[in-house]
């Protein structure tokens, strides 16, 4: 198994390095669109947990990942994170943090991040093994039901994420706007109904259980991106640094957006 993590990471490393972090973009506002080039390599360097609790000068989008759990050596959401980290998107800085695969400390964490960076925005990626497209997720829910342990072995079944919470929150991203900017870029892209019942929809539930309360500055927004698998890991799957291109549109557009646009991205099931 490692040596199978330490051929992907080197496969995912590679298709990384060609992306170019710095869009043309055409048009404006709304409209706006990214025209990526692929000549200035971006190099998926570590973060310092430290520098991360450190208050950032400029305003900040907070972007994390999780660590590989279950039987996966790797895990591309936070490969897509390190693969942002640093960037300008419309007078933000991207700031990339990895949250464990835990119930209960993935939030703590987040918590910690929220509390210390003060995010005008916070996206949250996970991986969904077996879907297709970068899925925006449109809303969490107060349910802890773990179809397998998490990376500590724990497995709650039927307990709430915040026993004091509502039944429910929604993504306070543009989710729809987010969508089509995605789609232009050239990514496969789809609105998620559902963000499971795992640590994924856990941490989107409690990101906007946080905001709810408060946390992070005023008319800070949250949501949640879960993205497929990496080319070699299983089927389908997409490259990393295709994955890499489609977040960083959805981060535009969710800047650019301050409130979304209407398009039809329902589900009949």
């Amino acid at each position: 198994m490692e040596s199978q993590g330490c051929i992907l990471r080197a496969h995912a490393d590679s298709r990384a390095a060609n992306y170019d972090e710095n869009p043309v973009w055409h048009g404006t506002g709304r409209d706006a669109s990214p025209a990526l080039v692929t000549t200035a390599p971006s190099p998926l360097a570590m973060i310092n947990d430290t520098r991360l609790l450190t208050p950032h000068a400029d305003r900040v989008i907070l972007l994390t990942g999780f660590d590989p759990f279950g039987d996966a050596p790797l895990n591309p959401s936070w490969l897509i994170a390190q693969a942002l980290h640093g960037q300008r998107v419309a007078g933000h800085v991207v700031v990339a943090a990895q949250l464990p695969t835990v119930f209960g400390q993935a939030l703590q964490r987040l918590a910690a991040l929220v509390h210390a960076q003060q995010p005008a925005m916070t996206l949250c990626l996970g991986l969904a093994g077996g879907r297709g497209a970068l899925s925006i997720e449109r809303i969490g829910i107060n349910i802890n039901d773990a179809r397998i342990p998490d990376n500590t072995g724990a497995q709650p079944i039927d307990t709430p994420v915040a026993p004091d919470g509502p039944a429910a929150y929604f993504a306070s991203l543009p989710i729809k706007a987010m969508l089509r900017a995605v789609l232009r870029a050239g990514v496969p892209c789809e609105v998620s109904q559902t963000a499971g019942t795992f640590v994924c929809n856990h941490v989107l539930y409690g990101l906007m259980h946080l905001l709810a309360q408060g946390a992070g500055p005023v008319g800070a927004r949250g949501g949640f991106v879960h993205v497929p698998w990496l080319t070699g890991q299983g089927e389908p799957h997409l490259p990393l640094r295709d994955m890499v291109r489609g977040v960083h549109a959805a981060l535009w557009a969710a800047v650019l957006a301050p409130q979304d646009i209407t398009l039809q991205a329902g589900a009949t099931h």
